[in-house]
């Protein structure tokens, strides 16, 4: 169990956890349209993300992270070396991955790499200064929503079509607006739980506008919502079944475990591995004949 619990702080605090969902959501475009895995594509999805969140890491360290009162910041920088490590190789791995794609879907990779950049550098006026979307109010699970929707199912879907992979447009626009809500979903709890840190930076979040117990609401209405929309999609009936049950489950974690243990800084980021969960639980249902 205490190995366990250290590969668990180790993959959150080195940002490989968020990368393996990267992954892992891409990787669920293709068995949405039975296509092949396009491993190029799934790679760059992977090491973009690591370095996002490498990069937004290092511009938010603190004067002195040692003194910061989150064990993951003093971890982080204690151990620096292995962000830059991480940081490098999967830089490399990205140069490789783009060399194999068409030249439009890494235009438009750029472009989501610049939308996801907006996230946290002030590139947009509000109130008479310079903000991030983050930022602005009421936005930023829906910034993170959207990116994450265009890189893990439009930029999959573009690259398929520059290929000549005939894309049927119906169930490109249900799976858009199914990965944007489960992405809400796995959001929204993290602002939950940081509502009073978001508070002290005087950012207003959904949580922060609505409240603590108004938000636990609207994610369990996301998920019936979720749900409702594969129900009633047309998508195939054994993907049907591996989302609804990872709904399920992610149910239960939200109420036995997520939201009952609040203060428990960590436990968030389940819903991380949730990302991961519904890949793998929807592939074992479409590899049953």
């Amino acid at each position: 169990m205490k190995l366990l619990k250290q590969v668990y702080y180790f993959l959150i605090y080195t940002n490989l956890l968020i990368a393996g969902a990267a992954i892992a959501q891409s990787a669920l475009t293709y068995l949405f349209f039975g296509a092949p895995f396009d491993y190029p594509i799934m790679m760059i999805e992977g090491t973009a993300t690591l370095l996002l969140y490498n990069f937004s890491m290092l511009l938010s360290k603190p004067r002195n992270p040692q003194k910061s009162v989150y064990k993951r910041t003093r971890w982080i920088f204690k151990n620096e070396w292995l962000l830059w490590l991480n940081s490098g190789v999967g830089f490399i791995v990205l140069l490789y991955a783009a060399y194999h794609i068409h030249l439009y879907s890494l235009f438009f990779l750029i472009g989501i790499g610049m939308m996801s950049v907006a996230y946290s550098v002030p590139i947009i006026p509000y109130n008479g200064k310079w903000v991030g979307f983050r930022q602005l109010p009421g936005m930023k699970i829906f910034h993170i929503a959207l990116v994450w929707t265009l890189s893990s199912v439009c930029l999959p879907v573009f690259e398929m079509h520059l290929d000549g992979v005939a894309v049927d447009l119906h169930l490109f626009q249900t799976l858009f607006v199914l990965k944007f809500i489960f992405l809400l979903i796995c959001t929204l709890p993290f602002d939950i739980r940081d509502i009073q840190q978001d508070s002290y930076y005087h950012l207003k979040t959904i949580p922060n506008m609505i409240g603590a117990n108004r938000a636990i609401l609207l994610c369990y209405t996301l998920l019936v919502a979720h749900s409702s929309v594969v129900l009633l999609s047309a998508i195939q009936l054994k993907v049907q079944i591996g989302i609804l049950t990872t709904n399920l489950l992610i149910g239960v974690v939200l109420k036995q475990v997520v939201f009952r243990n609040a203060n428990r800084y960590h436990y968030a980021f389940l819903l991380d591995f949730a990302l991961i969960a519904q890949f793998f639980i929807v592939y074992l249902f479409y590899k049953i004949q």
